[in-house]
């Protein structure tokens, strides 16, 4: 029986014993499932000061149920996947410095090192739009295709009306769009696709509060593969921003690469499996998948990265490939904001003598990008990389070459969003020549040298901003 004396303090009671269990429980939870001991701690330390918010939030954004989703589907057996280790006569096993970085990303990936393949360097929508549209004007049996930012512009409506004109010949058309980047609320290009027939899925996009978390996550992935043989992949999102030529109100400069071989099959059984991810739809046979080499002989191979069981491949290959570098690792991207294992093996690199360049646009299109960045890049001058600055147009490109040997290239930017948390695809060559290409254009937009002068002459105000912004860098 409850003394009378302490029924009037029962509520708070019961309310210290409800928050004391729901510390305790939320606490166990992230010690057994955090890897990371700064998130841990602060998981644990928000819980404990706000115990009921800081379970909403947990549940919201703390618990990674993409990768349980993930593994659920491929312990089912729902992705058909199989094949990624065909064409044993096409695997290539490349000799030298680089050797040990295939055999890590080999294991890392279990995709092969495919050779006879062809890979094409485009830049900007102006000399990437006609060829993609005149792929999808000339399929005969499939189209996939993956956008991140796919508008309802001039552009966005040219790639509609192929794609709703292949749809109705009779061409297996799938489209995926991300739930965010494609616009979250109205995203009209789904819409007009799905008016039109064409299979459109939003990723990870739901309105409701308990599918809420997954917003943090978006592919960003940007893939066309056409009958399963020829693929273009890149930076490069659908819209009129991306036609320089063209001068639009904000230009966006970027790179995207126009595939072919053997490589183009694991273009499309990413591009399926994020397709099954979505909608549940196994997609299977000839049509998507095709065996078949091209007129040249690169060796390449896919590489992707996301929350699920990929998480932290782009960033574990960026760094064994900085490892190994003996004379040259050059970076293009868009926003410079990696963690600090990327930014350590960076700064050993310089310091061991390999030339680091890192080359990022003037002024991006994100402004608090480029404040923490402000905020975050010292220690890599400190330790001799150089830092160039991209004069306008913004510049998008994804870029990345070692000793002029090896290229890393797709739509993973260098900070913890896409390292981390975005759905993101490179593919890797070792083929030198390309290498060559990349290297060359990446040198042509080193225009401005930023050093610590330039960080020393900002404002005060400036730096305490700067170095605000910095703490977000998970977030950003």
């Amino acid at each position: 029986m409850i003394p009378f004396d302490i029924l009037p303090h029962l509520p708070f009671i019961t309310a210290a014993i409800i928050r004391f269990i729901l510390v305790i429980t939320v606490s166990l939870h992230i010690l057994l499932t955090k890897r990371n001991t700064s998130s841990a701690i602060g998981w644990i330390g928000i819980c404990i000061l706000m115990p009921a918010m800081g379970t909403i939030l947990y549940l919201m954004f703390g618990i990674n149920r993409v990768r349980r989703l993930a593994r659920k589907l491929v312990d089912n057996s729902q992705l058909d996947t199989s094949g990624s280790n065909h064409a044993s006569q096409w695997i290539h096993n490349p000799r030298g410095d680089l050797a040990p970085l295939a055999i890590m990303v080999r294991k890392l990936t279990d995709r092969p090192l495919t050779e006879h393949n062809k890979i094409t360097c485009l830049h900007d929508g102006d000399n990437t739009y006609p060829l993609m549209l005149q792929a999808i004007a000339d399929a005969e049996q499939s189209i996939l295709i993956c956008s991140y930012i796919f508008r309802n512009d001039k552009t966005g409506r040219d790639f509609i009306e192929k794609l709703s004109q292949a749809h109705k010949r009779g061409v297996q058309v799938r489209v995926l769009v991300d739930g965010i980047g494609s616009g979250y609320f109205l995203s009209p290009v789904y819409h007009r696709l799905r008016r039109a027939g064409v299979p459109c899925s939003r990723f990870m996009h739901s309105l409701l509060p308990w599918r809420m978390p997954f917003i943090n996550l978006r592919n960003h992935r940007k893939i066309l593969v056409v009958d399963g043989k020829i693929g273009f992949m890149g930076g490069l999102n659908i819209a009129d921003e991306n036609l320089v030529l063209q001068h639009p109100k904000e230009p966006v400069s970027d790179t995207h690469f126009q595939l072919e071989g053997p490589i183009v099959r694991q273009l499309a059984e990413v591009i399926a499996t994020d397709w099954c991810f979505s909608t549940g739809e196994i997609l299977k046979g000839d049509i998507y998948f095709k065996e078949h080499v091209a007129d040249s002989n690169i060796a390449a191979r896919i590489v992707t990265a996301g929350p699920d069981s990929d998480l932290e491949k782009i960033e574990f290959t960026m760094m064994q490939a900085v490892t190994l570098a003996r004379k040259q690792v050059r970076i293009m991207t868009p926003y410079f904001l990696p963690g600090s294992r990327v930014l350590s093996e960076l700064a050993l690199a310089a310091l061991r003598g390999v030339e680091v360049d890192i080359i990022i646009p003037q002024h991006s299109n994100h402004p608090l990008m480029d404040w923490a960045c402000a905020a975050n890049i010292g220690p890599a001058l400190d330790a001799g990389v150089k830092v160039w600055l991209v004069k306008p147009p913004f510049n998008h490109s994804k870029l990345m070459v070692v000793d002029r040997k090896w290229t890393f290239a797709g739509s993973s930017n260098m900070d913890i969003r896409s390292l981390r948390l975005n759905f993101e695809i490179n593919f890797e060559s070792y083929d030198e020549t390309l290498a060559g290409t990349v290297d060359d254009f990446m040198s042509k937009h080193k225009h401005i040298r930023l050093t610590h002068h330039h960080l020393d002459q900002r404002h005060n105000l400036i730096k305490i901003r700067d170095a605000a912004v910095r703490l977000f860098m998970p977030y950003l």
